[in-house]
């Protein structure tokens, strides 16, 4: 495993790390969640990326299990704010002082932890003004709740007065987690440049595009029994954008590069993102534990400038580049 610095901070984090969104607390058994969590930290992630909204709330606590009895100062744990949880009430969500104060207490009850290494706001909130909300930031780090400060899914003008705010208040934003892959890439245009220029690194989520890039769904079949395309309690959503026979057709054009590079499909996707001098670390989830160990294999891959023209040139015009797709990821309102 190779580690990285986050942002422009003294912070170093595994170029790999271990999340739990969509799995653990709902697709698989606790065993099993621990059981990949075992692998993470067999396969050298040191880094940990949870939230209190996955599977509402649940998803901390099995982690939190999971983690338990490791030496805490050998592990970065991040965690993140903004979604809805326990019964949902008007408070139960956003980025108001009242509504973060009262997530960062039950997250560190959940992860078993008397600190967050990386808290995150897990999307923009335009009802809260962003001064409440960093004040609040700043608070939580002065307390020693929080080490450091991220953000996720922010456009390039947020990320630009966020980090103008965390200034003036004496702390450091220094990250964006944003989605980006081989299909995704609308980070590129303008998140990127202005995150380069303050010093704000990338925690990248879904890098692999919900198991797309593994090649697994072949166009004009049905998907694997069992794979994420067949499951009802959320998966089969988040991956039908990229399930059209174009799209998958291009995938499979993928397949020389990566026998070319000794690495599997899946190896190339994670291995493609940590390419990009901006990206600190790529998020890899699992239903079991061979996928962790698999995944880990991409960490200290270097892809050659020809193996990266040829993937731009087999995915061709299915590749998602427009930049304002990130403004669409934060709800103008928050209802719960």
């Amino acid at each position: 495993m190779e580690f990285r610095y986050l942002g422009a901070s003294g912070f170093k984090i595994s170029e790999i790390t271990y999340g739990n969104w969509l799995t653990h607390g709902s697709q698989v058994e606790n065993e099993t969640a621990t059981a990949c969590v075992r692998a993470a930290l067999d396969a050298g992630i040191s880094t940990f990326d949870t939230a209190d909204v996955y599977a509402n709330t649940r998803a901390e606590t099995v982690l939190g299990e999971a983690l338990k009895g490791e030496r805490r100062e050998s592990l970065e744990v991040f965690t993140k704010v903004f979604g809805p949880t326990g019964p949902k009430g008007h408070n139960d969500l956003g980025l108001s002082r009242k509504h973060i104060t009262e997530a960062v207490n039950g997250s560190l009850q959940r992860l078993q932890t008397d600190y967050i290494d990386l808290y995150q706001a897990h999307r923009y909130d335009y009802e809260t003004p962003l001064e409440e909300t960093m004040q609040a930031f700043a608070d939580l780090v002065r307390q020693g709740k929080v080490l450091y400060v991220g953000v996720s899914e922010w456009t390039s003008e947020q990320l630009r007065a966020g980090h103008a705010l965390a200034q003036q208040l004496g702390f450091q934003l220094i990250s964006n987690q944003p989605e980006y892959s081989m299909l995704w890439r609308v980070i590129e245009g303008e998140v990127v440049p202005t995150s380069e220029e303050l010093g704000i690194s990338q925690v990248v989520w879904s890098p692999i595009a919900q198991g797309v890039l593994t090649g697994k769904y072949v166009p004009g079949e049905q998907p694997p029994t069992g794979s994420r395309a067949t499951d009802d309690k959320g998966g089969r959503s988040m991956i039908a954008r990229w399930m059209s026979d174009d799209v998958l057709a291009r995938v499979q054009q993928l397949r020389p590069v990566a026998d070319e590079l000794g690495l599997s499909m899946a190896q190339l996707a994670v291995a493609w993102v940590l390419q990009n001098p901006n990206v600190s670390t790529a998020i890899i989830g699992a239903s079991r534990p061979e996928q962790v160990h698999e995944n880990v294999a991409a960490a200290g891959v270097r892809i050659p400038a020809e193996a990266l023209a040829r993937i731009d040139e087999a995915l061709g015009d299915v590749v998602e580049r427009d930049p304002s797709r990130t403004s669409e990821r934060s709800p103008k309102t928050r209802e719960a």
